[in-house]
């Protein structure tokens, strides 16, 4: 065999006890008399010793000719080192070689393969395979398989059934652009990757399979931002004969399983918010509730003064930062900068310094006085010592705004602790979304999602006030998961596909199976869908995704260990009957 223990395992208690190891070379270090070699593998480093007294001639030349990432196997007599190392869990002892094999040798590594690496992020994604040797990469992905086994466990005790789906499918519009697959057999036309499996999961409900999971890989060819793969992995869920209640309460102890199993943390509460009050109080419907800085609407106690600005503004809005009224106009200056930033995109910002004598400073003292600025205070929940930050502007432009101030206040102030957790359940999404560019209503999830009770004849005369039976849980500023209660029967889906904008032939090109299935005894049901990666990387307390994903691609969305997308061969492409035209 290659090895009888690991090269974590030895303790103490293996003294005297003749072993096999086998990994790679992390480190040498030759004294000339005596040789020290750390071995390493998934579970830990073992100390290796050669010993010119007690080590051959030929055995000490072969260990002077290690190098870093060499993979070796040894056999020796584990024994008590003489400088123990307390950092390391085989500190106490090491092993006294007999003999080396050398399994393959290695080039000189890109990086080293240490904790602290000298590798740059583009470097180590192209040595990904070196990367994952690194304890924090592979100690990530061991985290992850954690995560993954905790929910397959609880789900499967709550009856639900790991059911796979097909990746080969039509294209159907879900939101974002699909990844085409070009068929040779049935040529000039493409299957698409799933940018998620709903249709199926709805299919598998009608077919009896009440409880439904899969941990699967989902496809989107959308531009990609800071932190978005175009494949993620989706924990895919539905249940059948159940309301909306049965499907939070579910899924309300997934996650508090997952907080107690994967972080030890008890979660009782899950508070619900509506849509427009998360709107409304946080300018966003993912609001990290770790910490206060709720949103002050200021239109009444703001626009009654000559401040042209403020009162030409569909929304005067503002937040109490704590702490703030210390900021010099130096430092305020650089805050107005950030929010006038591209990303960000505000005019300019107003602020207002509660003083600890209780008078106001302001940067608009010139048409507001100390009692105007006192109700200021009071809306936004300003205490002495705190900073009024104030934007205005189009309302949802300025509710964005005011959300990213948000966010950085908290991040500057230390209140998004990452072993601090806050989920939260955001309900009553809108149904329909406007697109002020074409005029057109499209869904805000999906066409699946069914309107909340009583509502769907407001689709005709009011269209933009129907809420959807919808629902997103967010964990510390992130959504985590989201779905609805689906819509069940054909005649409703017909309805709201009309009022998407499908004719009656599209409707039944694009979804006239799932039509017809709901005409064979459709029950009631829904679901929600987790983003793994995402929720995998909050409770791991980091903010990126690609730390926990094996072989992640670039913000290009390319994969630049493989060099893919690449282009494909001229054969391939006459055999598959497509001719390329590349615009420039």
């Amino acid at each position: 065999m290659y090895r009888t223990h690991s090269c974590g395992e030895l303790r103490a208690s293996h003294i005297n006890t003749e072993v096999t190891l086998a990994g790679w070379v992390q480190k040498s270090r030759d004294k000339g008399f005596m040789i020290w070699v750390d071995v390493r593998d998934r579970y830990g480093i073992t100390q290796l010793i050669f010993d010119e007294e007690r080590t051959s001639a030929d055995l000490m030349e072969k260990a002077k000719g290690l190098g870093r990432e060499f993979v070796i196997q040894v056999k020796g007599t584990v024994i008590e080192r003489q400088s123990k190392n307390p950092n390391m869990e085989t500190g106490d002892v090491e092993v006294l070689v007999s003999e080396l094999t050398i399994l393959n040798e290695s080039k000189l590594p890109p990086f080293t393969i240490e904790d602290d690496t000298d590798g740059g992020e583009d470097v180590r994604m192209k040595y990904r395979y070196l990367d994952i040797r690194r304890n924090p990469v592979k100690e990530n992905l061991m985290f992850r398989h954690k995560v993954s086994m905790e929910v397959r466990k609880y789900l499967s005790d709550e009856g639900f059934i790991d059911v796979e789906t097909p990746y080969l499918i039509k294209s159907t519009p879900e939101g974002a652009r699909d990844f085409l697959v070009p068929s040779r057999m049935n040529q000039g036309q493409f299957y698409a990757l799933p940018q998620s499996p709903q249709t199926f999961k709805q299919l598998l409900m009608v077919g009896g399979m009440d409880k439904y999971f899969q941990i699967v890989k989902c496809f989107r060819d959308e531009d990609l931002r800071a932190d978005r793969q175009p494949e993620f992995t989706q924990i895919d869920c539905e249940m059948a004969f159940v309301e909306q209640e049965d499907i939070l309460n579910t899924f309300e102890g997934l996650t508090r399983h997952l907080l107690k199993e994967i972080r030890g943390v008890e979660v009782e509460k899950f508070p619900r918010m509506q849509y427009d009050d998360a709107m409304r109080l946080y300018g966003n419907d993912k609001p990290d509730i770790r910490f206060g800085m709720e949103f002050g609407e200021l239109n009444k106690v703001a626009q009654h003064k000559d401040f042209k600005v403020f009162n030409s503004a569909e929304l005067v809005v503002g937040i109490a930062v704590p702490g703030g009224a210390s900021y010099t106009r130096k430092e305020i200056d650089k805050l107005i900068d950030w929010v006038k930033r591209p990303q960000v995109g505000a005019l300019g910002m107003v602020y207002v310094k509660c003083n600890e004598d209780g008078s106001y400073k302001s940067s608009v003292d010139k048409f507001y006085d100390q009692d105007d600025l006192a109700k200021w205070a009071e809306v936004t929940g300003a205490k002495a010592g705190d900073l009024i930050c104030v934007l205005s502007g189009e309302v949802n432009k300025v509710r964005a705004q005011l959300s990213a101030l948000r966010m950085e206040m908290a991040e500057r102030l230390g209140l998004r602790k990452p072993d601090e957790f806050a989920p939260l359940w955001v309900v009553d999404f809108p149904l329909l979304e406007l697109d002020e560019e074409t005029g057109h209503y499209h869904a805000m999830h999906h066409p699946f999602t069914s309107p909340k009770p009583g509502q769907l004849d407001l689709l005709d005369s009011q269209p933009g006030e129907v809420k959807a039976n919808a629902y997103d849980l967010v964990l510390n500023g992130n959504e985590i998961g989201g779905g609805s209660i689906r819509i069940h029967d054909k005649e409703t889906q017909a309805i709201m596909l009309k009022h998407l904008g499908f004719s009656d032939e599209e409707a039944k090109a694009q979804f006239g199976f799932l039509m017809d299935a709901f005409e064979y005894g459709a029950p009631p049901h829904g679901g929600i869908a987790f983003g793994l990666d995402r929720l995998v990387s909050i409770l791991g307390g980091q903010e990126t995704i690609r730390d926990f994903i094996a072989f992640p691609k670039n913000n290009s969305g390319r994969d630049v260990m493989i060099d893919a997308p690449a282009n494909i061969d001229e054969e391939q492409l006459q055999e598959l009957s497509i001719k390329l035209e590349i615009k420039e």
